[in-house]
């Protein structure tokens, strides 16, 4: 776990870091074309700086626009228009720790609600409480754990 934790520590840095442009809004060309019209570099211009015909330039602002690009292809245009790609996964929960922690307590949930149904069909019911604080409990063991089940 001490390796997982230390992986998770450098990549939220990282994360935190790109956190900011989540909320930049991709053009509606998409970038490479946005780029390439904002600087004035026409079709054909693009198109020999990557040694492809016009249509083929033309095909990769089109697979931009529409997601089906590769990332070779985007480093490719990227470079072609003297830029630099830039590529992160940033969580949904907003950090790997909230990620983790989400991941714990659902799966700590399913666990005690389990152990929880089979007491209660034997006339052994805990109450809410107590119920509760075993999720929690749970879930903490799961987080310092991570068993690959929580992935599933």
């Amino acid at each position: 776990m001490k390796k997982n934790k230390l992986q998770i520590e450098q990549l939220e840095s990282k994360i935190k870091l790109l956190e900011p442009i989540t909320s930049i809004a991709i053009p509606p060309t998409g970038w490479i074309k946005a780029i390439r019209s904002a600087l004035g570099i026409s079709l054909q211009q693009f198109a020999n700086k990557l040694s492809i015909s016009r249509q083929s330039a033309s095909e990769i602002e089109l697979r931009e626009k529409d997601g089906s690009i590769t990332i070779k292809s985007l480093k490719e245009a990227a470079r072609a228009l003297d830029m630099q790609l830039v590529y992160g996964l940033v969580p949904s929960d907003g950090s790997l720790d909230a990620l983790i922690e989400r991941k714990a307590m659902e799966l700590a949930k399913k666990i005690v609600t389990r152990t929880s149904t089979t007491m209660k069909l034997e006339d052994q019911a805990n109450s809410p409480e107590r119920i509760n604080k075993a999720i929690r409990e749970r879930a903490q063991s799961l987080k310092l754990e991570m068993p690959k089940i929580l992935w599933d």
